[in-house]
């Protein structure tokens, strides 16, 4: 049994080392996407994800351009160890600060090290590290939004079975004007406090206030209450609209819903149940996880096909020991496992299957949809135009359909390290609706 070569979708993991031996052939627009930052090609995704964060002061460029060059390709305890020491020294910068903006500056950029040096830990749950850091992943970024200009908010909601951890980023000091507010939600891995360097200050660089969260499976609600993704996703968000609603700078009839990634799945999922929402944005636009991933797994898919669960648990775990097995399929089957909060991966893909967008669900929604696709993100097996066609096809709004094109850089996954470019359109849009 060889399904790893089935798999080659994830050692390619948004084609970044398709380009690893190109060099300049003397044209303009050339079919090269983006040079690679290690030979493994998972770690230099995850080291440009890195990299985008300097875009909104979660890391510095030379950092993670000194890390990338000390980590070894492939062995995740180098990268925990590089970024771990760097966390540990930038942290040591903000002690040494002497104003406010210096020591905010460096304490951003250390809790972004810390949170990556915890990213592949999760393959092994009992990994006391992958615990013990968030204690300080959180208590570093904490400080640190205490430091803006207009202090961010760590806030805990109730909701039906779980606490919801979230911020609040307001775009105006006082409560005496009702704004536009946003509301983003990671996906199947990132942290909310990534959030914040992405999306977030475009957001309140509009004047509209800026709310993030976490619901079960998401980072800190699975370290701190053990529990696994939920597909009533309405669960999670409509507590977080009604926290909204108690607040005096918000204008309940201007809410949009972001999903990043798998997000962009969980957020119209909510919305299906969830009708105070004015817009809901998909980036990427995401309709049926288990499909992508099913899509992909060759003769994995055939096996889970069966029903076998013993089977199929076997044949991973098989392909799991094999030398050649990709980095990228070690650890996106060992995030399954944790974010559902399973031993077995049949029940981790079979899971997927309940969280399913259908144009039954999709009728049921009645915000403004929004949906985005980054022109050589193939992560989701091209399910944006899927997704689109769901709302068009509804008695609702049609979507709003946007192709984020390679040559200027946001062709990547949710256009990573070109979320200025993705700000623009999907928010330009946003403040139309935002004005009906």
């Amino acid at each position: 049994m060889k399904c790893t070569n089935a798999l080659l979708f994830l050692s390619t993991h948004c084609g970044l080392c398709s380009i690893a031996e190109a060099a300049y052939n003397g044209t303009q627009n050339s079919t090269n996407l983006i040079y690679p930052l290690s030979q493994d090609s998972e770690f230099s995704f995850i080291l440009t994800e890195a990299l985008a964060l300097a875009n909104g002061g979660g890391a510095a460029t030379s950092e993670v351009l000194r890390a990338a060059s000390q980590i070894v390709p492939g062995d995740e305890d180098s990268w925990y160890q590089e970024f771990y020491w760097l966390a540990e020294q930038i942290h040591g910068l903000a002690s040494q600060a002497r104003t406010t903006t210096s020591k905010r500056e460096a304490l951003f950029r250390a809790s972004s090290y810390y949170r990556l040096a915890s990213f592949y830990l999760t393959a092994n749950v009992s990994d006391p590290r992958l615990y013990s850091i968030w204690d300080t992943v959180l208590g570093t970024f904490h400080e640190a939004i205490s430091y803006l200009p207009i202090p961010g908010q760590n806030i805990t909601i109730q909701g039906p079975g779980c606490e919801i951890p979230g911020y609040v980023f307001k775009a105006q000091e006082g409560n005496t004007s009702k704004l536009p507010t946003v509301i983003i939600g990671d996906g199947y891995d990132a942290p909310q406090e990534d959030i914040w360097h992405g999306l977030g200050k475009e957001v309140v660089d509009r004047g509209w206030n800026l709310v993030t969260y976490e619901g079960p499976g998401q980072p800190t609600v699975r370290r701190q209450q053990g529990l696994g993704f939920i597909p009533d996703w309405w669960n999670v968000v409509s507590p977080v609209v009604d926290y909204l609603a108690t607040r005096e700078d918000v204008d309940m009839d201007n809410i949009a819903l972001v999903g990043i990634s798998f997000g962009g799945q969980l957020a119209p999922l909510a919305a299906t149940h969830e009708h105070r929402i004015k817009a809901v944005l998909s980036i990427d636009g995401l309709y049926d996880m288990q499909k992508a991933l099913l899509d992909q797994f060759g003769e994995l898919a055939t096996i889970f096909a069966t029903g076998n669960a013993t089977n199929f648990d076997q044949a991973v775990e098989y392909e799991l020991g094999q030398p050649e097995a990709p980095t990228i399929f070690k650890w996106i089957t060992g995030q399954g496992l944790w974010t559902s909060n399973t031993t077995s991966y049949y029940d981790w893909i079979d899971q997927l299957g309940a969280y399913a967008l259908t144009q039954d669900k999709v009728d049921n929604i009645t915000a403004y949809p929004w949906v985005g696709r980054g022109e050589n993100d193939d992560l989701v097996g091209g399910q944006e135009p899927v997704l689109a066609g769901f709302y068009n096809a509804s008695p609702g709004h049609d979507a709003a359909y946007h192709v984020f094109s390679t040559d200027l850089g946001a062709g990547e996954h949710c256009q990573l390290g070109a979320e200025q470019h993705l700000a623009q359109f999907a928010f330009d849009w946003l403040d139309e609706i935002f004005s009906v």
